[in-house]
């Protein structure tokens, strides 16, 4: 089993594996530790940064475990299994103030600085890891409707089943690290695996291109 020291490790290997796209593709990372990953990426394959606002929407019990997932205009994507066991008046609060949540940080991530447009393009959308799997769903969906030519999915980790399943909306997924046995949490295939916060998040994306 691969265990990574950081994201940016992580990200330098994805890039080593996605040198087919070089000079071809965008990237689109999910914030925010999908930043630290997509960065790497990036400079990797000379490619400009942009966001997807992904949010996952945790169980009311257990809310590290995702129910449903939603981007500021995207549909909502959900466990149907779990969305018939949840209150659908809590789902529907949950689900507003995620959205306002991915509007939030567009409007503070991206502020001076032109958004990044796949339309026609190869997209390769990073995270740093993916569980479940359903907020990696939302963000393609939201992708796919900015209509690039093709979606690449890029992720450090992620079970088997939940990388298969993404094919059903992305042309291709590159995982590294994947296999049957997943071990319940994306942090426990990481040496060091800090939450960040949105001034690291902006920090990292003045790496590739500083505000304007």
């Amino acid at each position: 089993m691969k265990v990574f020291a950081d994201r940016r490790e992580a990200g330098k290997l994805l890039g080593e594996r996605l040198q087919r796209y070089r000079g071809k593709a965008v990237v689109l990372a999910l914030p925010r530790g999908g930043v630290e990953t997509g960065v790497e990426v990036a400079r990797a394959l000379d490619a400009p940064l942009g966001l997807v606002m992904a949010r996952k929407i945790g169980h009311p019990m257990n809310p590290e475990y995702a129910v449903c997932a939603v981007t500021e205009t995207g549909p909502l994507v959900c466990d149907e299994f779990e969305r018939a066991d949840v209150d659908p008046v809590w789902l529907r609060q949950a689900e507003m103030a995620e959205r306002l949540e991915a509007k939030r940080r567009y409007t503070v991530y991206l502020e001076g600085r032109e958004p990044i447009d796949p339309a026609g393009k190869v997209a390769v959308v990073v995270d740093d890891g993916i569980a479940t799997g359903l907020t990696m769903q939302a963000a393609l969906a939201e992708v796919r409707a900015w209509n690039p030519e093709r979606i690449i999915v890029a992720v450090p980790v992620a079970p088997r089943e939940a990388a298969n399943d993404l094919l059903e909306i992305a042309d291709e997924a590159v995982v590294l690290e994947s296999g049957e046995l997943f071990l319940g949490a994306i942090s426990a295939y990481y040496q060091s695996f800090p939450q960040l916060t949105d001034e690291e998040v902006l920090a990292l994306l003045d790496e590739l291109e500083p505000p304007g």
